[in-house]
């Protein structure tokens, strides 16, 4: 009887573990999916300055995007080069208008 008690015992102890494990991997899959498509928000962002050939100002602009069902909230910093025909783009990515999380960040470049 003690035996069974043990074995039942360990069991119980494993599948705490095994659940607490899954629940750990789903969790990072949803973060991981999540900051994927901050990241496509950002690069898309980037690639329609590049294809509209628009020099962008220096100074910060926000601005917000949709995709995949969601409204992601981006600030787009624009800097000075050494070129002056050259421009460095930094987009931070947030998943609320406060802005208060940043998920995910690009930097890019546009010329004239």
């Amino acid at each position: 009887m003690i035996e069974v008690m043990v074995a039942l015992t360990i069991i119980a102890i494993s599948l705490g573990a095994l659940l607490s494990t899954s629940g750990t991997q789903a969790s990072s899959v949803s973060y991981l999916k999540h900051k994927t498509l901050a990241h496509w928000v950002a690069v898309n962002e980037l690639t329609q300055l590049r294809i509209a050939k628009e020099f962008p100002d220096l100074g910060d602009k926000k601005g917000s995007t949709k995709m995949a069902g969601n409204e992601w909230f981006w600030i787009r910093t624009t800097k000075k080069t050494e070129d002056k025909d050259a421009r460095q783009i930094t987009f931070k990515l947030y998943a609320d208008e406060a802005r208060k999380k940043n998920i995910t960040t690009l930097i890019g470049y546009a010329n004239r």
